[in-house]
């Protein structure tokens, strides 16, 4: 097997990853809630520490569902938080989950007879050896969850960019949370699955933070944070077997230096006047 075709179920993989988590994270960067998929994903973590230790198969169906089932609890909790008259900021709320994930998974795996390899699986994941037949089903899954979100992309994006506007329109924003965070579990579950907590965070964050430095509208933003997870997965991916490194850790210190690298230059290109004078504001 030459090192293309080695390489090329991992990039598909991060072609896949980039595509989904890149417009999710136009969502939660706009609400707010930055380390929502970090936390979600650390609660689909823990499902699936808790279903090795009861003696289930790290990758089987099984673990999946249980894993699944924890983030849908999880889903449920942070759709439920949100209010503007509530005392509690919902990002507290989340990073509390966030903790005490992080603490009951530690905990789980001090009962387990591969305690170092599974936090460092859970972390960082193994993404170098994804399979083609994991590769196609999460294809699959995710098509089917950017259609769902395409079809009420109108519902997400209003109560995403100004969520008492939406309520006031009449949109059940907790009805519509829930969906939104629903899917949103669906895409984490798997996707920790696949990459290990870490880089499925920087994989929903950093494009999206990225494009807002030069950008402005929606679709912008998306072309912008596609064309940054493209190239940092082909570079990530390749540096990792060129340098013999972890591939998923490889791939979020990429991001970082990219990340670092588009804010350095950004300044220069604005004096061209070819992005807007200050980043995009959020968190409404």
């Amino acid at each position: 097997m030459s090192i293309f075709e080695f390489l090329l179920a991992p990039f598909v993989a991060s072609l896949i990853l980039t595509g989904i988590h890149a417009y999710l994270g136009v969502h939660v960067v706009e609400r707010g809630v930055i380390f929502v998929d970090l936390s979600l994903a650390q609660i689909a973590a823990l499902g699936t520490t808790i279903a090795v230790l009861f003696g289930m198969e790290p990758h089987s169906v099984s673990t999946y569902v249980v894993s699944l089932i924890f983030t849908f609890i999880g889903a449920a909790v942070f759709s439920t938080i949100r209010g503007h008259k509530a005392r509690i900021p919902q990002e507290a709320i989340i990073g509390i989950c966030y903790a005490v994930a992080s603490a009951a998974a530690i905990l789980a795996m001090s009962k387990s007879v591969s305690e170092t390899e599974h936090l460092k699986e859970m972390l960082v994941g193994n993404i170098l050896t994804v399979s083609w037949f994991e590769v196609a089903k999460t294809a699959a899954l995710y098509g089917a969850i950017g259609l769902f979100h395409y079809t009420f992309r109108k519902k997400f994006l209003a109560i995403s960019m100004d969520h008492q506007k939406a309520e006031a329109a009449g949109i059940s924003v907790r009805f519509w949370d829930f969906l939104f965070y629903a899917s949103f579990g669906f895409v984490v579950t798997s996707s920790v699955a696949i990459a290990g907590v870490l880089l499925v965070f920087c994989y929903l964050i950093v494009p999206s933070v990225g494009a807002m430095l030069y950008a402005e509208s929606i679709g912008k933003r998306l072309a912008i944070g596609w064309t940054m997870g493209t190239l940092v997965s082909a570079l990530g991916v390749y540096l990792s077997l060129k340098i013999d490194l972890p591939t998923g850790a490889t791939i979020v210190c990429t991001f970082a230096l990219v990340l670092i690298l588009m804010a350095a230059v950004r300044p220069f290109v604005k004096k061209k006047g070819l992005v807007n004078a200050e980043p995009v504001a959020v968190g409404r």
